[in-house]
């Protein structure tokens, strides 16, 4: 039988045997007395706790649940049938609200493996096949219908394609996609039927790492947990030694018995892991997968943040920093006209270019009479204009620029950029400006982070000293690690490591051992960076940095959630032992009073599954 049924129906009789007990005594019944009914109902409980503490005990583990035994043992000894179906009562009600806890906490993770894709639309030549996702392989085309999910990750190849991609990244907004973008299985289609191409294999694709890290996340066990358990076994003697000097210095064993009652707080203990299970269900929901609720307990005792550069502070690509156009232009035109021309060549930046123009909604044209110069730009023919672009040298020659681009050109002189000249009909009209640009939020993440506690905060980066250092000076950082090798980030890490619980936050493949080598590694992982995700212990799914800090937030209040359970619950059990030992507390009152308290401390644990906004909107202010 399920455990979580057994239980259930242990409560259902524990209720009916306090009921009928009760209704026998006040009709004044002979035939069956009071008392056998509630050691009738009481003995399931009794028989079911032994076996469970017996097979515990075999594998070498002792719980708090002993300590309930002898209380139910010891009152039926007593002749307190009563005290003993009421005790049975509170803890049958107290797993059985422990379960109910548990399946709220786990509910968002669930949801996550049941909504699964199970199927894809393979294209082929003789038309269009239904296959189990596990037949896709790399290359297929599939079509993917309005309301469906994408089966696996793969590249979009018609125009355009809209998708809710809310279950994945926690962004609520659709979002729409262009040809090329790179898609991701288990969002939704949420408009019209679209062709894309699959770039991995079933198990290899987003959501099934989600499913894997979910499965991590309600099997893995904190050392705060652990903590929590060494608390439960600590008191089962502290509370046998209380309850035999209540006996022993008041002659009263009922007294002994009013202790051992009010000291059965296993959904307290248990409110811990059921903290930490929400948690990371509150990650899940905002695009941020933590494996295991160890890693959400080594992220809240984080003090030093390590980011690598390129990718993660930065943006990682060419993207346009500015443009400069002569007098009487406006922006839009020139860079229409390059991304049109951009569409013959095969530079690198040009499919960057043309990705702009597109989210600008710029109207391309067909180029023609093209012309390219390896390494230097080319030449066309756009909408009947004459368009160059490319170096300088190519554009402009040896002569000197106009005034309206002087200002540029020595602005950027030594800086890390390249800088692309377009001319029509022979004359300048812009220079456009790509560089690896600093993340719109990457300023507010590293405030958020230092509002949070993080107390250093440093920069590891392959690239040279003077771009590092750029980019340290405009964000504030604490320290710079430049011209690092992947085997000089991990020496780097480890240093930091030994001084701080240290974080490393990466998104390319050479951060891979870096993330594994720090006490908590987290991945970028939207642009697909399966080696990183797979070493880091946390992954974000959005392309942005605010989630780092999201991430710390709610590891830290649900940190702060499960230890405030654990000292308040055990606080005031610990009251109201005391209480019992000098008779303030009867059996029958101590058995109500300490379901309440494991009641309050597990709704209490519930609280990991909120937003906790008043505490984030503080943070913000600050």
């Amino acid at each position: 039988m399920n455990e979580s049924v057994l239980r259930r129906a242990q409560l259902i009789i524990a209720l009916l045997g306090l009921a009928l007990g009760l209704g026998a005594r006040r009709s004044g019944i002979d035939f069956v007395s009071p008392n056998a009914i509630w050691t009738a109902a009481t003995l399931p409980v009794v028989v079911t706790l032994a076996v469970s503490i017996l097979r515990d005990f075999w594998i070498g583990r002792i719980g708090v649940d002993a300590v309930a035994l002898v209380s139910m043992s010891a009152a039926l000894l007593l002749g307190q049938a009563l005290a003993a179906v009421v005790v049975a009562i509170m803890y049958a009600g107290g797993t059985a609200l422990e379960d109910f806890a548990r399946g709220r906490a786990e509910r968002n993770l669930k949801a996550l493996t049941d909504r699964a894709p199970r199927v894809a639309h393979r294209k082929s030549a003789q038309g269009t096949e239904t296959v189990p996702i596990e037949q896709v392989a790399v290359g297929d085309e599939l079509l993917v219908r309005a309301g469906e999910l994408l089966p696996v990750d793969g590249v979009l190849i018609d125009a355009s394609a809209v998708l809710d991609e809310s279950t994945v990244t926690g962004e609520p907004l659709p979002e729409r996609r262009s040809a090329s973008d790179v898609l991701r299985s288990g969002t939704v289609n949420v408009g019209e039927a679209f062709v894309m191409r699959a770039s991995a294999v079933a198990d290899k694709s987003t959501y099934a790492a989600i499913v894997r890290m979910v499965a991590a996340a309600q099997t893995a066990k904190a050392p705060f947990i652990r903590i929590a358990d060494r608390f439960a076994l600590l008191l089962l003697p502290v509370t046998l030694l209380l309850a035999g000097m209540a006996w022993r210095l008041s002659g009263d064993p009922i007294r002994g018995l009013s202790v051992l009652v009010v000291a059965t707080p296993c959904p307290l203990i248990l409110a811990t892991p059921v903290a930490f299970i929400g948690g990371v269900s509150r990650a899940a929901r905002a695009g941020i997968l933590m494996k295991g609720s160890a890693a959400l307990e080594a992220l809240a005792q984080i003090r030093t943040a390590i980011f690598d550069k390129t990718g993660t502070l930065t943006l990682g690509g060419a993207e346009l920093i500015e443009i400069d156009v002569a007098p009487g232009q406006q922006a839009d035109e020139p860079l229409r006209l390059l991304a049109s021309l951009e569409q013959a060549s095969h530079h690198v930046l040009a499919d960057s270019i043309v990705r702009i123009a597109r989210h600008r909604k710029l109207m391309l044209s067909q180029p023609c009479d093209v012309r390219e110069y390896r390494g230097e730009g080319l030449k066309g023919r756009i909408d009947r204009i004459s368009v160059a672009a490319g170096s300088r040298p190519l554009i402009v020659g040896n002569g000197p620029l106009p005034k309206w681009a002087e200002s540029g050109e020595s602005r950027y002189h030594d800086a890390h950029v390249l800088r692309v000249f377009l001319a029509f009909d022979g004359h300048l009209a812009a220079v456009f400006t790509f560089g690896d640009a600093i993340r719109e939020d990457a300023v507010d993440t590293v405030r958020a982070l230092r509002s949070a506690g993080i107390t250093r905060i440093v920069m590891l980066t392959g690239d040279d000293g003077t771009t590092a250092e750029k980019v340290s000076a405009s964000l504030k950082l604490d320290a710079v690690f430049a011209d690092a090798a992947p085997a000089d980030k991990v020496g780097t890490v480890e240093a930091e490591k030994a001084a701080a619980p240290t974080m490393m936050v990466g998104d390319g493949i050479n951060d891979a051992p870096a993330l594994a080598a720090a006490t908590v590694g987290i991945a970028l992982g939207a642009r697909g960076g399966t080696a990183s995700s797979e070493a880091a212990d946390v992954v974000v799914l959005t392309d942005s940095l605010q989630p780092v800090a999201e991430a710390l937030r709610i590891a830290r209040r649900t940190r702060g959630i499960a230890l405030q359970s654990i000292i308040v619950g055990l606080a005031l059990s610990g009251a109201a032992m005391i209480a019992a030992a000098m008779g303030h507390i009867t059996p029958v009152a101590g058995a109500l009073l300490q379901e309440g308290i494991d009641v309050a401390v597990i709704l209490n644990a519930l609280r990991a599954l909120g937003e906790g906004r008043m505490q984030h909107n503080r943070n913000q202010e600050n």
